[in-house]
């Protein structure tokens, strides 16, 4: 099935493509460079993803950097003197010969090669100077948290920079993350000093008598942070709590939010990403849950979750009409 994104990828990579040898190729050379240029990005793409294991989403290196190599290699191959501008670039020296499929050799595809090879040296002892000045000054990686969170959030205060595209969940919190995912990852922010767990998961319980002879139903509410959902549906789980409902939601505490600006301004409150999981529970005692919840969600950090304890009157199963505990059980038919 045809990726819209990749479709624009591929176009835009035949334009990087033929930067180089626009005005020296015919439309014969032009059309094998596109050509070309499109398998690149689906390799380039597939290649840094499933084997070198390096995150691009954006295709960047598939598009932009081996085109670039691509077209700048193309020039000692599909140069040719019939194209408008080969007469220009020879008699100023842009260009030595025709490319080697045109009967011009092997002369202009090394000139080309040595190009390639002079640029990215450059390229690697430059960049290797900057990055380690960065790395030892400010750091070079983001902390985890941001890493999970994205730093369209995290770096700009901003919930997305494509103002077109409308917020999902994030992929990480859904399928999983576990400390092993980033081990590689240095943390660039200081430290917080870890606070009790009191304080990190914060609970509020909304009490009101339960009638003569029924079992009280309560219900559980539960925000916390994205990368703490697979953690915490496994710690339901293993209660044998088998209903969660879980809602994608921005909000901020007492904190109004970590400081974030945009364009130079602060912002006064800024609304972070969290999920709220709601639990209506009682064959399994609340506090079972609340223990179970906050040793899921605790890291030690002020912001790490908050529990809301509330009473039930009724609950009613659609299917069967059950009311009450019966509605919560799942009895085999």
């Amino acid at each position: 099935k045809p990726d819209v994104s990749m479709c624009l990828n591929a176009s835009l990579a035949g334009l990087v493509g033929i930067t180089a040898g626009c005005d020296v190729m015919d439309c014969f050379g032009a059309i094998m460079v596109g050509l070309v240029s499109g398998f690149l990005v689906c390799f380039g793409v597939w290649f840094l993803d499933n084997k070198l294991h390096i995150d691009d989403p954006v295709g960047a290196v598939g598009v932009h950097m081996m085109n670039g190599i691509w077209g700048t290699i193309a020039v000692g191959l599909f140069a040719t003197e019939t194209s408008p501008g080969y007469a220009i670039q020879l008699a100023s020296g842009g260009i030595k010969t025709e490319g080697l499929f045109y009967g011009g050799g092997f002369e202009q595809l090394g000139l080309q090669l040595l190009g390639f090879v002079s640029v990215g040296a450059w390229s690697a002892v430059t960049i290797t100077i900057t990055f380690l000045i960065i790395k030892k000054t400010i750091g070079l990686r983001a902390s985890e948290q941001e890493e999970i969170i994205g730093l369209d959030i995290t770096e700009h205060g901003l919930v997305s920079s494509y103002a077109d595209f409308a917020p999902s969940m994030n992929d990480a919190s859904v399928f999983g993350y576990t400390k092993s995912d980033a081990k590689s990852v240095k943390k660039v922010v200081p430290a917080m000093a870890p606070v009790p767990v009191e304080k990190a998961v914060e609970v509020e319980s909304y009490t009101a008598p339960s009638p003569n002879g029924k079992p009280v139903m309560t219900k559980i509410v539960v925000i916390f942070k994205e990368q703490k959902l697979n953690d915490f549906i496994q710690a339901m789980e293993d209660i044998s709590v088998t209903g969660i409902t879980i809602t994608h939601v921005l909000g901020c505490g007492m904190q109004n939010g970590q400081q974030h600006y945009y364009r130079g301004a602060a912002i006064e409150m800024n609304l972070l990403p969290k999920v709220k999981a709601e639990i209506v529970v009682c064959a399994v005692p609340v506090n079972t849950v609340i223990d179970a919840a906050r040793s899921a969600l605790y890291t030690g950090n002020i912001g790490d979750g908050k529990l809301f304890i509330y009473p039930i009157e009724n609950v009613v199963k659609v299917r069967t009409g059950e009311q009450g505990y019966d509605a919560l059980q799942n009895f085999d038919e």
